[in-house]
């Protein structure tokens, strides 16, 4: 009786570690295949980015779904008006190490009737005064600007809803544009070039996240390699060691 409880003891290892270890095995080809997707977006993304830029009148018509995915990322240059009583100040929004916001307003596009919210760029937010909105300059009539055609900035956490005012700490376009009466277009613009304005726009590169996928793929592959070994030494080698001691 013991040696059957042995038995059943060792087949049931045998059989959860390989079981594990084709279930960790299995999740670092699921993370391998999510890196090869984010490679495929982030080739796309650069091939986006060489394309020649487009114009105004890309955005000046309401864009479908499909239409507004496959402009993500492409070049763009704008003519208008801001609209500097809509600014917004996005909080939590670190650049260089320090904590900032992002500035966002609304510009009227040149012939059109639609208005296209701009990430304009990055300002320090003040050191004891946390409400206080950093200076902005906002050049009046016609203005041109380059960018690249972006989506909304990632969510941080907050606590409770929005209560209005010029500092959020996310976007909602569709509630800003209930909040405005403003027909602004379904895409945002990141504008680009050398720091002005009072706002800097060293943007990171857009990333897709490869690195990380390749990483839990690697912690998979290590679980699963580890549980074999260990498998071996404590089902095989240390038995077979034992029995030729005795």
């Amino acid at each position: 009786m013991r040696r059957w409880h042995a038995r059943w003891r060792t087949a049931l290892i045998w059989l959860v570690a390989l079981a594990a270890m084709a279930l960790t095995a299995s999740l670092g080809r699921w993370q391998l295949s999510r890196a090869a997707q984010k490679e495929g977006l982030q080739t796309a993304i650069l091939q986006r980015q060489q394309l020649p830029a487009l114009d105004g009148a890309t955005l000046a018509r309401p864009l479908p779904a499909g239409q507004a995915r496959e402009l993500m990322h492409r070049g763009i240059t704008l003519r208008g008006r801001w609209l500097p009583e809509h600014t917004l100040f996005l909080d939590n929004r670190p650049m260089a190490g320090q904590t900032g916001f992002y500035v966002f307003t609304p510009l009227m596009l040149t012939g059109s009737g639609r208005a296209v919210l701009v990430q304009r760029g990055w300002v320090p937010r003040h050191r004891i005064e946390r409400t206080k909105l950093p200076p902005v300059e906002t050049p009046g009539g016609e203005v041109q600007i380059s960018g690249r055609i972006a989506e909304h900035p990632p969510r941080v956490y907050q606590l409770g809803d929005e209560q209005g005012g010029p500092i959020r700490q996310n976007l909602d376009l569709d509630a800003l544009r209930a909040e405005t009466g403003l027909p602004l277009a379904t895409v945002l613009v990141v504008q680009s070039g050398a720091a002005s304005q009072g706002l800097r726009r060293d943007w990171p590169e857009v990333a897709t996240g490869v690195e990380k996928h390749y990483g839990y793929a690697f912690q998979w592959f290590g679980l699963c390699a580890l549980m074999g070994v260990l498998l071996l030494w404590f089902q095989v080698v240390r038995p077979l060691y034992r029995a030729r001691r005795s």
